[in-house]
């Protein structure tokens, strides 16, 4: 019997986990800014409502 040589590496495989991995990663990052986002809104909203505002509402500029 021969042994297999152990120079030898076997051929790589589709990068398939590689590409759900970046996926993966992409829409976790996606996820937090969109998160940051809405939590930069909300601390905008408390700090107009705690200097004593009562206009604090965004304005909407969409046309009816």
């Amino acid at each position: 019997m021969t042994e297999p040589n152990r120079d030898e590496e076997p051929p790589p495989g589709p990068p398939v986990g590689a590409l759900v991995g970046l996926l993966l990663v992409i829409l976790l990052v996606g996820g937090v800014m969109f998160v940051m986002y809405r939590l930069h809104q909300s601390a905008q909203m408390q700090d107009c409502l705690a200097s004593g505002r009562t206009n604090c509402a965004p304005i909407d500029t969409q046309q009816r």
